[in-house]
């Protein structure tokens, strides 16, 4: 195996996530090559954590276990056998529960975990300690002598300070496919670690691009008008990256919004490149400017197909990966968030990009490319030094974005919303993560809820960063 993280040798575990449901169609290649790789390593070297569902019925409060019974029975007759359940339920699963499970399914009661509802998900760790869940495994794995009991001050103290918010700040999430909210789930979690870095509480209110547009307000003005109030009532938006030109009219007319109205800004890959397009027609009276990517005839294109690419052939002519980004403007915020460094590496996924040819019209109109790559020819992040916070990036900072480090650009975008950058920026040398030096502020606790879910699989139009939807 190679290393996972380009730093570090190879891993001593490798971690295999296969989803679906036992007895799905779909599934069944992938449930053969499993059992193949089990049959090759042999025991000892492979450890199956079967994750199924113990229902609770409302009524009677009675856990039900024959759900997951059927589901290892089905995995059992697929060839593959589970060392430990870990049963997702509403409530800690009673003895009596644990161990007609254990019957059963011929699995250990010591390894039987339950993975209840808890006030916010940095709880997990801490439930998965308690019940010696890291213990199971390793005595499956045969790693006893080899590991040592966890320490999880870290995730005490972020569990804590999370249930312990109050002020909340309002992001707009004007997006092609709000409908769902894991299309954006890598965002959300960046949204959620800057938020906990920050000491606010996440809303996420979602904002269909389409809806935003002038023809909605024809066709569905109910939709027109709730999708501007969101967006109004914002504190800070945020357009993430995309593909295709459904909604991109609403999305530049949201960049707009956001420019003139200094309201917080941030926008990922496609993000970036409509603020410039919206930047081009309004500030520089470029009426005509816009992407190649959607109207490949236009005068002005500020936004152009990468001419390394190939655009007959679509796979694997995408920029992806780790590149490395240089700060050309030392006191701008994004390097100042980042520490003041003087490159970032950040992983990258487009096809098209900035029209380099057109960079200095844009710096002369008031637009700064405060980051670019290597040869100076590719632009990476864009500020507008007089605006409280509007910044672009071509990569994607939410792909790095982890708990203790969140990602800076999702951070300014907290900090500006909640009225914070100023200072964060003045003490720009300091490293913004939470830790049990940083007690909470309050000991109020917020529960989460559980909200009748609608059809497009939101709760009320609304995500709070505990991942559940709440009663408004």
């Amino acid at each position: 195996m190679i290393p996972v993280d380009g730093k570090e040798g190879p891993a001593d575990v490798c971690v295999i996530e296969l989803g679906g449901t036992i007895g799905d169609i779909e599934s069944m290649p992938f449930i053969e090559a499993l059992g193949q790789f089990s049959y090759r390593v042999g025991p000892g070297n492979i450890c199956l954590v079967h994750v199924s569902l113990v229902p609770v019925l409302n009524v009677v409060g009675e856990q039900k276990t024959k759900p997951t019974q059927h589901s290892v029975r089905g995995l059992r007759g697929l060839g593959l056998t589970p060392n430990i359940l870990a049963c997702r339920s509403t409530k800690e699963l009673e003895d009596n529960v644990k161990e007609k499970l254990s019957q059963f399914c011929h699995v250990p009661a010591t390894n039987i975990v339950t993975l209840y509802d808890v006030s916010n998900i940095w709880r997990i760790p801490l439930l998965l300690r308690d019940q010696k869940a890291h213990e199971a495994i390793l005595k499956v794995l045969n790693l006893e002598s080899f590991a040592w009991e966890p320490k999880l001050d870290e995730w005490v103290a972020r569990a804590t300070i999370f249930d312990a918010l109050q002020d909340t700040v309002r992001i707009a999430m004007v997006g092609k496919y709000t409908g769902l909210s894991d299309s954006y789930l890598s965002v959300l979690k960046a949204l959620l670690h800057a938020s906990v870095n920050c000491r606010r509480k996440l809303v996420v209110d979602w904002v269909a691009s389409t809806d935003l547009e002038d023809s909605t307000a024809i066709v569905a003005p109910d939709a027109y008008e709730a999708a501007w109030n969101l967006l109004k009532g914002a504190d800070g938006i945020l357009v993430p990256g995309g593909f295709g030109d459904r909604g991109v009219q609403g999305k530049i007319l949201a960049a707009k919004y956001a420019r003139e109205n200094n309201v917080p800004y941030l926008g990922i890959c496609l993000g970036m490149q409509i603020a410039v397009v919206e930047f081009a027609r309004h500030v520089m009276n470029l009426s005509d400017a816009n992407s190649t990517e959607f109207d490949p005839n236009t005068k002005a294109p500020c936004v152009i197909f990468m001419p390394e690419g190939s655009k007959t052939h679509m796979g694997g002519t995408m920029r992806l990966g780790l590149r490395r980004t240089f700060f050309k403007v030392a006191d701008c915020k994004s390097a100042k968030l980042y520490g003041n460094a003087g490159y970032v590496d950040e992983r990258h996924r487009h096809r098209y990009e900035v029209n380099p040819d057109m960079v200095p019209e844009f710096e002369n109109a008031g637009l700064q490319f405060v980051g670019k790559d290597d040869t100076g020819r590719r632009m990476e992040i864009i500020e507008i030094p007089s605006h409280r916070y509007f910044a672009g990036a071509q990569f994607h900072p939410e792909f790095k974005s982890r708990p203790s480090k969140p990602s800076p650009l999702f951070v300014g975008l907290i900090a500006a919303s909640s009225g914070q950058l100023d200072r964060m920026l003045q003490d720009c040398c300091n490293d913004h993560v939470v830790s049990a030096k940083h007690p909470p502020s309050n000991g109020s606790v917020h529960q989460n809820g559980h909200a009748k879910k609608l059809p497009n699989g939101l709760s009320n139009g609304t995500y709070y960063a505990n991942g559940n939807g709440v009663h408004a």
